[in-house]
């Protein structure tokens, strides 16, 4: 047996890995929702750590984690590469397929679970937000993914909203950028990949009735283009509009978008500039957070949790910013976190966690009339909220995923 990994945990060793994956035996495994797979997919737990591991052909396996590993470097929103486990052999010589191990996403679900259960309008326009959203990210980034549909795509709470990751890139390509008709591609084996599993749903009549399969395909390419639209349109302003180029930047800021550099050029005789701007990555907000606090979140929930930094950071008149960062993170946020009992602790991530009691304090200021304070939220959020929410950490049932 042969083993590739940048770091692996020791107790991965101790797997069945002379056994194929689809005689593993229960005790080794996790029961956790997925989606449709090529191939054989298992999921072990390993001192509180969740991987996937997945039989597939050794060139394949070694050009995925290759693959992911670059996606993390690129700290694109995908699931983690772990290792690859080759030259496996039965006990009788017999040769096994190499398997692919990574770290499963933690308060995550596939697309495809959640498509299988009632969707309100308003769950379902998040969703195909964040997907339209994720291929964005994958196209400015020069990865062609060549395989989205809702069993390759996993999502998890952002803030009332979801975000979106890549699971599987087992046809997927990176390219310093992409051509038009390259997008174009991959957009239409999106849309042909989504419209046949909700067909597939339907079929099996986990897919309500109100929702229109192809109706859900065309909505994720139609987010797509408007989201490319608004970040690579060629903008003509006058010499003395430059206020419309800062308001455009603060706009694509908004949607999450770092803007490198801004191509101009004259237009209209020499009145006015063409402008371009130059679209990066995204994460702008979660990545102020990180710098200022050293927080890992998700975009949405980092711009809330900025929010309330601004907010304290006026209350406290505080002029310097990190020093109010520092201050609200061991005053404000760590005091909530450390207010969860340790066997509520894997309902919601911290940052969530957070997002969430803010909101409820808002809902119990309404209420009474006036700001009931932070103290008395949480109070509220714990034993009236928290405590009936079930764990998170390994799964996200569906009654759960239609809350705001």
């Amino acid at each position: 047996m042969r083993i590739t990994s940048a770091l692996i945990d020791p107790a991965l060793l101790d797997l069945p890995w002379s056994v194929p994956l689809a005689e593993w035996p229960p005790d080794k495994l996790v029961a956790l929702p997925q989606g449709i797979s090529r191939h054989i997919v298992r999921f072990v737990r390993l001192d509180g750590t969740v991987y996937a591991v997945k039989e597939i052909g050794e060139r394949v396996a070694d050009r995925e984690y290759d693959l992911l590993r670059t996606l993390e470097r690129l700290d694109f929103p995908s699931v983690r590469a772990v290792a690859v486990v080759a030259d496996r052999e039965s006990p009788d010589g017999e040769p096994l397929d190499p398997a692919l191990i990574t770290r499963h996403l933690q308060f995550s679900l596939p697309y495809r679970a959640l498509f299988s259960h009632t969707l309100r309008p308003d769950t379902l326009n998040r969703l195909l937000d964040a997907l339209a959203v994720l291929l964005v990210r994958a196209h400015l980034a020069g990865f062609f993914w060549g395989d989205c549909s809702l069993s390759n795509a996993l999502f998890r709470r952002d803030a009332g909203a979801f975000a979106a990751y890549l699971v599987d890139a087992e046809t997927s390509a990176l390219r310093p950028t992409l051509s038009d008709g390259q997008r174009n591609e991959d957009l239409e084996i999106a849309r042909v990949n989504i419209f046949g599993e909700a067909l597939d749903l339907a079929a099996g009549e986990m897919l309500h009735p109100s929702v229109d399969p192809e109706q859900v395909a065309d909505d994720v390419i139609d987010r797509y283009r408007g989201l490319w639209h608004e970040i690579t349109y060629e903008q003509v302003v006058g010499r003395d509009d430059r206020h419309h180029l800062e308001k455009r930047m603060r706009r694509l800021n908004e949607l999450g978008f770092d803007v490198a550099e801004v191509s101009m050029a004259l237009a209209d005789g020499g009145e006015a500039y063409a402008v371009r701007p130059k679209v990066v990555d995204a994460g702008y907000h979660s990545r102020r957070l990180l710098r200022l606090t050293g927080l890992d979140s998700e975009e949405n929930q980092a711009r809330q949790l900025l929010n309330d930094l601004d907010a304290y950071r006026a209350e406290t008149d505080l002029t310097d910013e990190a020093q109010a960062a520092h201050r609200w993170l061991t005053e404000v946020f760590e005091p909530v976190v450390r207010a969860v009992p340790p066997d509520m602790r894997g309902k919601l991530e911290p940052p969530e966690l957070f997002v969430q009691v803010a909101k409820h304090r808002w809902w119990l200021s309404e209420e009474a009339g006036r700001d009931v304070g932070l103290a008395r939220a949480v109070e509220s959020f714990l034993g009236e909220v928290l405590v009936h929410r079930p764990d998170e950490q390994a799964v996200l049932p569906s009654e759960e995923l239609t809350d705001d």
